[in-house]
Order: structure tokens, then sequence, then C-alpha cells
């Protein structure tokens, strides 16, 4: 594989490392900071959000950064935007930039809609025989042509955010920086935005993505890397750096969740005995004295829906010392992280007893674009035996 040549990289980030200074309760006005100094006291802590990080991106690239909550993707963000200023190394980036970060800074809340159109577009830097030729798809692309009239302070954020989106897409860069902020709205507005993005992985648009959706990053990137505590844990595909988000989401869960309260009362309790590639097993107990027979049923989840359901009624003779195990199956499985709750019920009227507190977690490894959901379908496309010749022809034209 050919190296890069300098007219191929679009941003280079060497070494870079950002320390912000935050203040210390009580260190605020002159006296406490005279106080302060005499004793030694800097009367504000350090808090290092980027350490050393160093990464190149090319041109025509789509490029994800990806790591959960406070790991530093933000800061990184706004240092390649030039809105922070490095503490140590270099951000080069070779060619115009628009950052999609804060968008609608520059909204005036007293202004209609309208007037914030060519308020935002004159500092993209549109003139307004500009603005007039793409105000009208603009409004369509927001679809907000009954609200332009309206003051935006009567808009809801996500009116004002799609409003903002509309404009921003209109400017022309050689680098554009999307924050996570573009999901917004609802699923249609939403379709819009992956559109978008589509057109330009299509055009071979030079992008960066910050997102924690590993399906955006799967289907639009090219590379990724997955930051963790201010540093770069991995460069890689975007599959390589999706799995690694889930298994770390898996962990950080599993560490903050509270720990079992002791209680008398009925509790059921998850945990996950073997993760393997091809099938994980679950443990099904519950804790607490109950005086009929009972059996164990669980839901497995994914995406917020359960989407299949089992119990034990037909067997509950496995159901030895208030425990039994089950064995999932991952190779029915699409990639994605999935969840497992479970309930105890009486046998005599099937009434609830008890539920989990919390959830058995596992993940599924890998991507494929073919198909989506959690159950995997087996492969069945049959060509239809309608004359083609009466549906398409080379001329593209439908009869």
């Amino acid at each position: 594989m050919n190296k890069p040549t300098q007219k191929d990289i679009m941003v280079s980030v060497d070494g870079l490392s950002k320390t912000f200074r935050i203040p210390l309760e009580g260190s605020s006005g002159l006296k406490q900071k005279l106080i302060n100094t005499l004793k030694g006291r800097k009367g504000y802590r350090e808090f290092t959000p980027l350490n050393d990080i160093s990464f190149q991106i090319e041109k025509g690239e789509f490029f994800g950064i990806v790591g959960r909550n406070g790991s530093g993707k933000s800061t990184l963000l706004k240092t390649i935007a030039g809105i922070y200023t490095a503490n140590k190394g270099d951000v080069t980036v070779n060619g115009s930039l628009v950052p999609f970060i804060e968008l609608g800074v520059g909204f005036n809340p007293e202004l209609t809609g309208r007037e914030n159109v060519f308020l935002n577009g004159s500092l993209l830097g549109f003139s307004k025989k500009e603005m007039d030729a793409m105000y009208d798809q603009i409004v369509k692309f927001a679809e907000l042509s009954e609200f332009m009239d309206e003051r935006l302070k009567n808009y809801s954020s996500g009116m004002q955010v799609r409003l903002a989106f509309s404009i921003a897409i209109r400017a022309e860069s050689d680098i554009l920086l999307l924050d996570e902020v573009l999901a917004v709205g609802d699923a249609a507005f939403q379709q819009k935005c992956f559109d978008y993005f589509e057109q330009l992985h299509r055009d071979k648009r030079t992008v960066i993505l910050v997102t924690h959706d590993m399906g955006a990053v799967q289907r639009f990137c090219n590379k990724a890397l997955f930051l963790k505590g201010g540093k770069i844990v991995k460069i890689g595909s975007p599959l390589e750096i999706a799995d690694i988000y889930l298994q770390e989401n898996i962990q950080a869960q599993v560490i903050t969740e509270t720990p079992e309260k002791k209680s008398s009362q009925q509790n059921v309790i998850i945990k996950i005995m073997n993760d393997t590639d091809e099938e994980v097993r679950a443990k099904f107990c519950f804790k607490g004295r109950t005086h009929e027979e009972v059996y164990i049923g669980f839901s497995l989840i994914k995406n917020g829906v359960v989407f299949a359901e089992l119990n034990n009624l037909s067997n509950k003779d496995k159901l030895v010392n208030n425990s039994i195990d089950f064995n999932f199956d991952k190779k029915i499985l699409n990639p994605g992280m999935y969840q497992i709750s479970a309930a105890i019920f009486g046998v005599e009227n099937k009434q609830l007893i008890a539920i989990s507190r919390r959830y058995g977690k596992f993940t599924v490894k890998g991507y494929d674009e073919t198909r989506g959901g959690a159950i995997k379908l087996d492969e069945a496309w049959i060509e239809s035996d309608i004359d083609r010749q009466k549906v398409y022809n080379p001329n593209g034209l439908e009869h």
C-alpha cells in the first residue's frame, strides 16, 4: 500500500495535549488569591482531557471518533476546529473547515426563523443573494415552513437544531466536523441526516464524525479511533472500534451498577457464566423463600425492545436449588449489545413474584450490512417469476 503524501493528509494531529485549570472552591477574589499565594496553594486543579494524541486523516476519509462520555471527544473536536488552543503538540488542517459542533450559535431568540436564516447564513459567509436562492431549500429540509415567521424563542430545541443544521449543510468546505448532535428530530428527519451522510460518503468528502451510534460508524466511516481517559486506545476499522466500544460499555455498566441489597424478599439474579463468540451461558437464580412452586422466565432485549421470551414452565424439574442455566446461541443473533431480564412466577396462578433488578449483558461482535434488528434471518432471496422485460428495461423506464 502506498503511503499517503503530504497533499493527501487533510488533518494531522501530533502529540496533542490539552489541560484546563479548574478553580477550587473559595479561590475567587483578590484576597483569597493572595492567601492562596502566601500559603503556596494554587487555587485550582488541573484537568487533562487529552494526553499525547497523534493521528492523521487522509483526503476523502470518513473518520469516526468514538468513546464513552468524558473520554475527550468534544475537546478533541473543538481543538481541531480551533475553538481551543492546545497546551502541547500541533494540529495542522489543510483546507477550509466547517465545524457542526455548536449548531445555532449566533441565533437570536427575538428574531423570527426567517430572519435567523439570513443572520446565520451571513455568519457562514453567504451573501443575501445567495441566501435568497437557497432559502426555500433550507426551509423544506428543516420541515418548518409553517413556523418561519414565528420568533425563535417559541421554537423547541429540536426545531432550532433542525433549522441550524439545514443552514449549515449549505456551507462548502474541504473538511466537515460532525458532532453527535446531528441525530435530532423524529425518524423522518434523522433519515434526512443519514441521507446527507450517505451523500458525503459517495462524494468522498473528508469528514470527522463524533458519535455514540456504532451503526453510523460502521455504515459511513472508513476508519475510526477509540478514546479513553484522553488517550487513544486504538485506531482501526469501524468494526474493530465498534466491538471495543460495546465491550467498554458492558464493563462500565457492570462496575457502576449498585450491588444487590440484602433482603428477605425474593430477588432474581442473572449471572453470565460463559461468553464466547458462538454462545453465552446465563445462570438464573433467586434468593429468598417462597411457599409455592415457581418457575423462571426471561426476556431478550436489544435497543430497549424485547424480541424474545422463554420460561421453564414445562421443565420445572430443572430448577434445582433455586437455580437454572440457559445457553444462548449467538449464531442466530445480529451484531450488537443485548440485555437479559428475568422474573419468577407462581406455577399455580402464573402470578409475578419477583423480577430482576439488574440486566445480564453480552455482545455479539461483528458487522453485517445486509441484516438489521436482532434475529439473523437466513438468506432466502428468490428471483421473481414476473417477466423482467415488463418491469425494467436498460433505459431505466418502468412499464
